[in-house]
């Protein structure tokens, strides 16, 4: 009896041995299979994946800088700040893509042009003359903006000339303040209206109006802010034979021109022209007669027709103004 059990156990055994030896083999012939399939795999969704994720990291590297350049009074809040929510608008329609706006004084702008540093694009008003040669032929047109017999800036928003009275009748003779705050001309205006009176900052004369000093004032969109503010009655009359409170866009450099282009596209587009009464500024106007010095004027030309202006009977020649 024991005999054939001590048989049974040892026939056993080897048959268990067999048995899970078996099994490794299958495990082994397994493993050897899915280990090659999934290094393809891996390998097939680094191709798929990771040229994207280059091509994407590539495509941020991609800032197209803004400069903004305050020559003259504007109406209310900010041009810059403007200027930031149209990049934002921008920036989500063109993938890959950020707008750096910055804010440049007269001064600052023309010092770092003249070192030879410059924006891709850049926002200014009459005054700011250096940027003429580096500016780049633009597919528009607008008279004041043209530079070598091409246009090189185009208007992105405008304010307007006013003469101001506490009353209806601007018929009655009286003293009359000219609002000097910027680059702009405005006894330009004056001239060209054939209206007398005496130059005044800006501030000093609104309060000088609203207190009396002065009958009239000619002032700009600032001033209709201003009065709104205080919750003022006061009337106007526009003076549209003049006007260089133009605030303008170049192109300076080539590297991101499709960019720069939809962005200058963007701004002159009715929905964002149509915001511009959120900072007291209006949208362009074009084929009004209206006189306007170059954009681009040098700092010479600008002096000459002050001269002209203060020589009694003497005209603007058609060299130093445009006809919009």
């Amino acid at each position: 009896m024991n005999f054939c059990v001590l048989s049974c156990m040892a026939c056993k055994i080897p048959s268990t041995h067999i048995y899970i030896g078996m099994k490794a083999q299958k495990a082994k012939k397994l493993i050897f299979f899915f280990l090659p399939a999934s290094i393809i795999i891996a390998a097939l969704l680094c191709l798929l994946f990771f040229p994207k994720r280059n091509a994407e990291a590539h495509e941020e590297k991609r800032v197209v800088t803004v400069w903004n350049v305050d020559t003259f009074e504007g109406g209310k809040g900010s041009r810059t700040s403007f200027l930031r929510a149209v990049a934002h608008t921008v920036e989500g329609e063109r993938e890959g893509v950020y707008f750096l706006v910055s804010s440049y004084t007269l001064e600052g702008a023309s010092a770092a042009l003249a070192k030879g540093e410059k924006p891709d694009l850049l926002s200014f008003g009459v005054g700011l003359s250096d940027g003429a040669e580096c500016s780049i032929p633009l597919p528009y047109s607008f008279s004041g903006g043209e530079f070598g017999g091409k246009c090189r800036a185009v208007p992105w928003c405008m304010g307007g000339y006013f003469l101001f009275s506490l009353t209806d009748d601007f018929e009655k003779a009286g003293n009359c303040a000219i609002s000097v705050g910027g680059s702009n001309l405005a006894f330009l205006s004056a001239h060209i209206e054939r209206i007398s009176g005496e130059e005044i900052e800006a501030q000093a004369a609104y309060v000088g109006f609203l207190n009396g000093k002065y009958r009239y004032l000619l002032g700009t969109q600032r001033d209709i802010c201003r009065f709104a503010s205080r919750g003022k009655t006061v009337y106007r009359r526009p003076l549209e034979k003049y006007n260089d409170l133009f605030q303008y866009i170049s192109l300076t450099k080539e590297e991101h021109r499709g960019d720069a282009l939809a962005y200058i596209a963007e701004l002159l587009s009715e929905r964002t022209q149509e915001k511009l009464s959120d900072i007291g500024m209006f949208s362009v106007k074009s084929d009004t007669g209206t006189r306007t010095p170059c954009v681009f004027s040098d700092r010479e030309a600008l002096l000459r027709i002050r001269e002209l202006c203060q020589s009694e009977g003497a005209k603007i020649p058609d060299k130093f103004l445009k006809t919009i």
